[in-house]
């Protein structure tokens, strides 16, 4: 099946008198016949559903259907993008470990990495995306377990060079994760590049109507982390907490989900409900149309921006005069990114606020990449507790605007644009 097929009928391919859409298993138990049959569901000697704390069958059919998305082996739905990126890097580390980071990725998780894993004994050092494979490099340590990075960056829309991160990681034997929330496998398909563990922020344009939070890990299944026994000791060797169950011996290429699963999701509990997951499956079905309209309206948008003589600067990938534009060539199914873009008004903070105030059918609210159009002021909201100075520092400009460009006619908000601009 090609990906807008798999968009609708991936996952679950009902049978005789089975229903359409996917089924909502709104249950918390799940019952057996033996006790034995119990007994092997917990020894992980039998697949199957005991308690949706760590797995459910409806949140498996969305993630199988995410997973033939992404190309992978396999995936586990999270109960947030937040819940996804931690269960991604905590699967692989634990105190006294070190993480590559790429500096451009989204604030939430910057914050996930710096402070909150920081507090739990894993180091983080965070580089600068267009650094040389060289300067990447210099940063791994003898203890590095992976490189991270955004494919698109939020806001700042830099584009990560995936196949150059790829190949430094995998020099120091380490995999690489990538979070493809923007793009979405519609447009960027990371493991084509070289990536071999995929995240997502599904709450963004995978659900596409602001209607539930969600994340997803998907693997690939390329990494083998059986030729580096020692550093990735909790895939390879026995897990005493399963009687000695080495995950890579019984599980193969689905080891890394399935230690998430039995691991993380068994300890920690963030999964989503299944009413969620059917509500991701529903903007699924229609991800491949929305994207590339959210991707070729954005480019139209900032097109037009680049020409108002009282907007500073545009920063979209899609424009011809990007310093990405070679890789949104080379990494994407199309000439633009996603639809999230970033500017700013001349005039500085100020009349970038007043511009916002003055727009009538974009909102302003926190979120971004879904059906409606809006704009938020990371100065003056996300990273309002930022100095000038430590913006900047940050690649967040005083100025900065970030316009998530949704399913409206673009000449409806470039209009309103306009009679924002009028008012600046």
């Amino acid at each position: 099946m090609t990906i807008d097929t798999l968009c609708v009928q991936g996952g679950w391919q009902p049978k005789k008198g089975e229903p359409r859409q996917v089924p909502i298993y709104s249950s918390t138990t799940f019952k057996y016949e033996t006790s034995e049959q119990m007994a092997d569901l917990f020894d992980l000697k039998a697949p199957g559903y005991f308690y949706t704390r760590l797995a459910n069958p409806t949140n498996d059919l969305v993630a199988k259907k995410i997973a033939a998305l992404e190309g992978g082996v396999a995936a586990i739905l999270t109960s947030s993008g937040q819940a996804a990126s931690m269960f991604a890097v905590l699967n692989l580390c634990q105190a006294g470990d070190h993480v590559v980071s790429s500096a451009q990725i989204y604030g939430g998780t910057f914050n996930l990495f710096a402070v909150s894993l920081k507090k739990l004994g894993i180091e983080f050092t965070f580089v600068d995306p267009d650094a040389s494979p060289k300067e990447i490099e210099a940063a791994f340590r003898p203890n590095t377990k992976c490189v991270f990075g955004e494919t698109v960056s939020n806001p700042s829309g830099v584009v990560l060079d995936i196949a150059k991160f790829a190949k430094v990681a995998h020099k120091f034997g380490v995999p690489l994760i990538v979070d493809n929330t923007f793009p979405t496998p519609v447009l960027c398909r990371p493991f084509e590049f070289g990536a071999d563990i995929v995240t997502h922020a599904t709450t963004k344009y995978m659900d596409g109507h602001s209607s539930q939070v969600g994340g997803c890990i998907v693997d690939s299944g390329n990494f083998d982390w059986s030729k580096y026994p020692e550093r990735f000791a909790g895939l390879v060797a026995p897990d005493e907490s399963y009687h000695g169950l080495s995950y890579v011996k019984a599980f193969g290429k689905q080891a890394y989900i399935v230690k998430a699963t039995a691991h993380l999701m068994r300890d920690f509990g963030s999964i989503p409900s299944p009413f969620n997951a059917f509500l991701l499956n529903l903007g699924l079905e229609s991800l491949h149309v929305r994207i590339r309209r959210h991707a070729e309206s954005a480019l139209e948008v900032a097109k037009w921006l680049k020409k108002q003589p009282k907007v500073a600067w545009v920063n979209f990938a899609g424009l011809p005069d990007s310093p990405y534009h070679k890789l949104v060539k080379k990494q994407f199914d199309g000439k633009s990114p996603c639809g999230v873009m970033t500017f700013g008004i001349k005039g500085g903070r100020a009349k970038s606020i007043k511009f916002m105030d003055a727009l009538k059918l974009i909102g302003i609210v926190t979120h971004v990449a879904d059906a409606w159009s809006c704009v938020l002021h990371p100065a003056s909201h996300t990273h309002r507790q930022l100095t000038d100075a430590q913006l900047k520092a940050a690649g967040i400009p005083p100025d900065l605007i970030r316009l998530s460009v949704g399913l409206e006619d673009p000449q409806d908000l470039i209009a309103d644009l306009k009679q924002a601009l009028a008012k600046v």
